[in-house]
């Protein structure tokens, strides 16, 4: 199944209605109906599926069916063609997270035989590497259209650690339009990248005052790596010639948000500084010149919770005696904030996420494959 699944080119710029198609399928020849729900264009969905009784409650089992590109990477083997070497298993998506799919669903058959009392949900969704997209859609119709799962576990590769917090992420695209001209004169245009590297030296001061800060706001007894609220900058694009100066200069940058600060208060800080300190600068010599700041995403920590039901499980399901936390976010915050009980806990390890060669250990899925059986036994009783 994993072989299957890895075969998909899910990237997300992509469609993954092939590989729904296929889960669909194989689903429906067990006798499993499911349900998908797609995005405004139809070319990508999640599915919404339950083995055992229809009802509310039980554990939705959640993960994303995207992948992350594989352009410029040096890859020795097809990243989308399975390969086995040395006890490991590699492709894209291997470790991030198909091989957590592709093991539920190698397991349906046996959670059917099992005769359930409590139901398990799968939910596969689309888009997550990119701001986790696709999820609410699935998300806005439990309770209403389909059955809601009283506790989640998103398989993201946590090497089948309980993770019961994680941060949060914020996204967004910063647009600096100025003036152009001929790069001969610069005294008469106004240099937008020139701007932009005063707003990335502020972002870097941002980022410095958060550090400094550390865990503050923090729920006491969590531990992140780093332990900081983060500032990246990931993406700038901006000038057309040499010999023009550039008009406009476009930075994407993120906060990677500790559970309890919040991301909100950060980002108002930051439009002030822009709105009072930059822009009249730019518009002393360009009356004309702009800024402007877009949202790209905005995923929700993933908040410890005291006594939480998922974690309860988990950890008695993997006989672990505590709980972890994950710099890395996932869809765990959005099934929190749908009022589910939530944590990670998956095969593979996120070392190996995004990366060239990415794989997952024959040892992981193993373990995947007893942790979902010990669910399905708690799940007949």
């Amino acid at each position: 199944m994993i072989r299957r699944l890895v075969a998909f080119d899910t990237t997300s710029s992509k469609s993954n209605l092939a590989l729904i198609d296929a889960v669909r399928g194989y689903l429906a020849a067990h006798g499993v109906d499911s349900r998908l729900i797609p995005d405004e264009s139809g070319a990508k969905a999640n599915l919404f599926a339950t083995i055992g009784p229809a009802v509310e409650g039980g554990v939705a089992l959640a993960g994303h069916t995207d992948v992350v590109p594989v352009e410029g990477q040096p890859w020795t083997s097809p990243p989308f063609t399975l390969a086995e070497r040395d006890g490991r298993l590699y492709g894209r998506g291997t470790s991030d997270m198909k091989s957590f799919i592709a093991i539920a669903l190698a397991l349906v058959p046996e959670f059917q035989k099992r005769g359930l009392k409590r139901p398990l949900h799968l939910c596969l969704s689309y888009d997550e590497e990119v701001g986790c997209f696709g999820m609410p859609r699935l998300l806005a119709r439990l309770g209403r259209e389909l059955p809601k799962p009283a506790l989640a576990i998103i398989g993201e590769p946590t090497e089948m650690k309980v993770v019961h917090a994680h941060k949060g992420v914020w996204s967004q695209s910063t647009t600096i339009t100025g003036r152009d001209g001929h790069s001969s004169a610069p005294q008469r245009g106004v240099n937008a990248i020139l701007y932009m590297g005063r707003f990335i030296a502020y972002l870097e001061r941002l980022g410095e005052r958060l550090r400094e800060q550390g865990m503050r706001g923090v729920p006491p007894g969590l531990e992140f790596d780093p332990p900081w609220t983060t500032v990246g900058i990931g993406r700038i694009r901006g000038g057309t010639a040499m010999n023009i100066i550039p008009r406009t200069c476009t930075l994407d940058w993120e906060l990677r948000v500790l559970p309890g600060v919040e991301p909100a208060s950060i980002r108002a800080e930051v439009d002030a500084w822009l709105r009072d300190e930059l822009l009249p600068q730019l518009q002393r010599d360009a009356p004309e010149a702009s800024i402007v700041t877009d949202k790209i995403a905005a995923v929700p920590a993933l908040q410890p919770e005291e006594n939480g039901a998922a974690e309860t499980l988990a950890l008695r399901l993997t006989g672990a005696n505590r709980a972890v936390t994950a710099a890395f976010a996932s869809e765990a915050g959005q099934f929190q904030e749908t009022g589910i009980s939530a944590v990670m806990c998956g095969p593979g390890s996120i070392v190996q996420a995004h990366q060239p060669d990415e794989f997952i250990s024959l040892a992981q899925v193993t373990a995947g494959e007893a942790f979902l059986r010990k669910l399905a036994d708690w799940a007949a009783t």
